[in-house]
């Protein structure tokens, strides 16, 4: 009976040992193949030998010229636009999220579940629906074209209430004893978010500072409405996209890879050195709403 069950456990071990193998090969080929674009944009970045598009991947010549171009083009103020618009809103609707998840997740009060119904069926639109009018309203106050930061930085962040069922979730998961307990010792419902609950929250916290840094950091249907032929007031991915124009993709087409490999850093930085948290907080909200 001892080598029937010795033969079993060998043949669950290989049999484990086999499919595991599977599952690594095949995840090794995704990521090759996933990687494939990522490396051929950087490889073409470095090549100065000609700027149109080329058949070949390894450069036949080596530098830093397409970086340089990009130094003394209007990519630094598309880039500086960038990073300002996403730098503003993460903070902005990091707060305003943090603040309508614990009020909905902590407060009982008259129209409570309408309101998040009415946010929930309110949020099932697409966006593009309100472009027109968006356009309008912000043309009136003077913020597109040349002033199209402040007026994307306004629309990004006006809605921003909306986005709480994540947060929600992982705010449910603390015990209200912890809330309850700090009012008792005379804690303000301030400082029992401030030094209580968020502290315990910080996957979340992450969760939502990357999640707003990402949208305005990758948006182009928009920004390229608002900020429509005045490059003061475009953002990397409207004035890059400019570069990809019959006219100009031929001079062009190696800076606009330089610049892909620029855009992409921060974003790979910050999802590297925060991925821990970004993924306990996906999981950690997904728990209950």
């Amino acid at each position: 009976m001892n080598e029937t069950l010795e033969k079993r456990s060998m043949g669950l071990r290989a049999s484990r040992a086999i499919s595991n193998t599977i599952i690594y090969i095949l995840l090794v080929l995704i990521s090759v193949i996933w990687l494939i674009p990522f490396v051929c944009i950087v490889l073409q970045s470095f090549r100065v030998e000609s700027t149109h598009m080329a058949r070949y991947i390894i450069p036949h010549e080596w530098g830093w010229d397409n970086y340089v171009k990009l130094w003394n083009s209007d990519f630094k103020r598309w880039y500086l636009n960038t990073f300002v618009i996403a730098l503003v809103v993460a903070v902005l609707q990091t707060v305003i999220v943090l603040c309508m998840s614990y009020t909905l997740s902590r407060f009982r009060f008259k129209m409570r579940d309408g309101l998040m119904r009415f946010m929930l069926i309110l949020g099932l639109f697409p966006g593009m629906l309100t472009m027109i009018i968006l356009y309008r309203v912000l043309k009136d106050l003077g913020l597109t074209q040349a002033n199209a930061v402040p007026g994307l930085i306004l629309v990004y962040i006006a809605s921003s209430g909306m986005g709480y069922y994540v947060s929600k979730g992982f705010f449910d998961t603390l015990p209200k004893s912890l809330d309850e307990a700090a009012r008792v010792d005379g804690a303000t419902r301030a400082q029992v978010l401030t030094k209580i609950i968020l502290p315990l929250a910080k996957p979340i916290v992450i969760y939502t500072i990357l999640t707003a840094f990402m949208g305005p950091w990758g948006d182009f249907v928009f920004a390229k409405y608002v900020s429509f032929g005045t490059s003061a007031g475009m953002n990397v991915a409207v004035g890059m996209y400019g570069w990809l124009q019959l006219d100009q993709i031929g001079q062009r087409y190696t800076m606009f890879c330089a610049g892909g490999v620029i855009v992409a850093i921060p974003v790979t930085i910050l999802f590297m050195c925060l991925q821990k948290y970004y993924v306990e907080g996906v999981t950690g909200g997904a728990v209950k709403g």
